[in-house]
């Protein structure tokens, strides 16, 4: 299964999991938190869709990070799962380059909207008088399609300019997916400035909203300690906490692995980090924001109570 052919332009995608008993029934578990994230995110999208009572910036942002975490998952897993159970571990050059291209762009993206989601709840909870000028829907509309579109271009350029790189050695990617930073190794050329270009957009669309999120919620935690209302309060804790629990699980191991020069890294280190982002944090978001909030749980009830009974 290792060896090579050097002639072909397919990549080795050595996988995450081992090819035992233990590997495949880790597969089936990964499986079943795809397709629980699949339908929650799903049923996310639809209820926002559908529900009346959702049309809020707020719930826009929140269908968005949805369609992100559904396109992640769908991005990585299914081609993980179907190389595990054939015995084949090849990719070709164009499927590694969509993967690579999709997989950046919804990391990219996905980081701008929480950031996005960070200023809402910072405006409703410090300016609440003013919310509706500056979360118009219009504006919710322009941070959306900002987000869509920046992180596609900076995707697009980093996908481009990887597949143009020239690749003279081994084609096996130690990784589950085809990942920009697993590829740069394979590279028969110097790579230092690509990897300083890679680190600078990391720190862009990464770093900077992550700290964005944390100033935001700094101001929101300040905003309810003088808060005399005890239920405002607690609400305004529980909205934040959500956001907050969904931010650590995606940024922090993506700016861990990313911000880190090469010799501190490992691929199996790589491999575990990306596991936080790719299959547990597309799983949790839709759990986190539909178990704990209100207004989703009844227009659940509410979309359900519609359902012809048979």
């Amino acid at each position: 299964m290792e060896k090579w052919n050097q002639t072909s332009s397919d990549f080795i995608l050595l996988g995450l999991l081992p090819p035992n008993q233990t590997g495949l029934l880790l597969l089936l578990l990964i499986m079943v938190v795809f397709f629980l994230a699949f339908f929650g995110n799903s049923t996310m999208i639809y209820l926002i869709c559908v529900d009346v009572r959702l049309h809020t910036p707020m719930y826009f942002l929140l269908s968005q990070l949805s369609l992100t975490d559904l396109i992640y998952i769908s991005t990585t897993i299914p081609k993980m799962a179907f190389n595990f159970l054939s015995g084949e571990k090849s990719i070709s050059f164009l499927a590694c380059g969509i993967q690579m291209l999709f997989f950046s762009t919804m990391a990219c993206s996905e980081g701008l909207l929480l950031a996005s989601m960070a200023y809402d709840r910072f405006v409703a909870i410090c300016h609440p008088l003013h919310y509706s000028i500056r979360m118009s829907k219009r504006m919710c509309v322009k941070m959306i399609t900002g987000s869509w579109i920046l992180g596609s271009i900076n995707s697009l350029a980093h996908t481009v300019y990887a597949l143009h790189m020239p690749y003279c050695r081994s084609r096996a990617i130690k990784h589950f997916f085809c990942d920009i930073s697993a590829i740069l190794p394979l590279a028969c050329m110097d790579t230092w400035l690509y990897e300083y270009i890679v680190f600078v957009s990391t720190i862009l669309f990464l770093l900077f909203p992550f700290l964005g999120i944390t100033a935001s919620y700094g101001r929101v935690l300040l905003a309810v300690f003088h808060m005399h209302s005890k239920e405002g309060r607690k609400k305004a804790f529980t909205t934040c906490s959500t956001h907050l629990t969904v931010v650590t699980f995606y940024y922090v191991p993506f700016i861990y692995t990313y911000l880190r020069p090469r010799n501190f890294r490992s691929p199996t280190g790589d491999k575990i980090l990306a596991v936080f982002y790719t299959i547990l944090t597309p799983l949790l978001n839709p759990i986190i924001y539909s178990l704990r909030n209100k207004e989703v749980l009844g227009a659940m009830k509410r979309v359900l109570g519609k359902l012809p009974v048979l």
